[in-house]
């Protein structure tokens, strides 16, 4: 990755012509804003609205997991008054292509220090050989921190605090406009996340089974709901062990669970193999890391996928 990194600031440089003071190119009316991955992309397109231009680095059906800056991105990261990203270690190659830009006149957010983290220390890890299997498929994050902090929409609403203050630091003239795109949308935020309280208060069980990563972690701690998953929030398996899919598929049915989860743009095949052996439904619940290009193109947002979550709560918990 350092050797990638190297690589991609060289053939920035090498395009442009500039050195590491002028790496920039003529900017657009109004502020510009780059954020990594869809959320920052969304929050940041909600509360600056008309007023700046918003670019979102991850391409839209993408696995962020994957990707790899190209010299145009950091051409867009180094033009940007204001940089979001996620942090965490998924995310240091940003860090270290900041270390080379100017970036004096630039504000910039990372979600993870804006939001509390769970981290190692906090994360009971595998307690037995025994026990093993069950461990593996439940408490995701047992060796590095969950980057995945936006699926809180109480989280989102921190976020888009740190935003909104950003963009008045930048543009003190259009505050008011950003104010009421804030309330606005943190009013919309709220109002989610009352509604995901009721729903898990009025349900019959409070146990989620999925059938694939889960980047969940933080959705299921602020409504306190039990989970079991196949794989943690970023890991790299592609293949359960049998051990896995065997305890997932005896909880399914032990616990008669009417729903299998998977997360947006998965294969869910694991989730569909869960399925046939007992029977329960396959759902997608959105985790909005990534939206396909359709939905992208048409404008989803953040809110309208949490919406849309609510529904597969409903079922999945009842």
């Amino acid at each position: 990755m350092k050797k990638l990194i190297l690589a991609v600031i060289a053939a920035a440089f090498f395009l442009t012509g500039c050195t590491k003071a002028d790496l920039s190119v003529k900017k657009a009316e109004g502020l510009n804003i780059t954020a990594t991955i869809f959320p920052q992309y969304d929050f940041a397109s909600q509360l600056a609205g008309e007023k700046a231009s918003v670019t979102m680095l991850l391409p839209p059906g993408s696995e962020s997991h994957t990707y790899e800056p190209s010299p145009q991105d950091i051409i867009k990261i180094q033009n940007s008054d204001l940089f979001i990203y996620t942090g965490g270690e998924s995310d240091n190659w940003i860090d270290e292509i900041l270390k080379t830009l100017d970036t004096d006149s630039m504000k910039i957010i990372s979600l993870m220090d804006v939001c509390e983290t769970v981290s190692e220390e906090s994360v009971e890890g595998m307690q037995t050989e025994e026990h093993a299997s069950e461990d593996e498929a439940h408490n995701a994050d047992m060796v590095k921190q969950d980057e995945h902090v936006w699926t809180s929409p109480a989280n989102a609403v921190k976020i888009c605090d740190a935003i909104f203050n950003a963009l008045c630091e930048l543009d003190n003239e259009n505050s008011e406009y950003y104010s009421e795109n804030h309330n606005r949308y943190t009013s919309l935020l709220d109002e989610i996340d009352n509604d995901f309280k009721e729903i898990v208060s009025s349900s019959k069980r409070n146990l989620l089974v999925f059938g694939d990563r889960f980047p969940f972690r933080y959705f299921a701690d602020r409504y306190g709901i039990e989970y079991f998953a196949a794989f943690p929030g970023c890991a790299e398996e592609t293949e359960a062990s049998i051990s896995t899919v065997t305890f997932l598929i005896d909880k399914v049915k032990q616990e008669e669970i009417p729903v299998v989860l998977y997360p947006e743009l998965s294969n869910h095949r694991l989730a569909d193999t869960i399925v046939e052996e007992t029977g329960a439904k396959a759902l997608m619940l959105h985790s909005c890391h990534n939206v396909t290009r359709e939905e992208f193109d048409s404008g989803t947002t953040y809110a309208e996928l949490m919406k849309r979550n609510e529904e597969v709560l409903k079922e999945a918990l009842n």
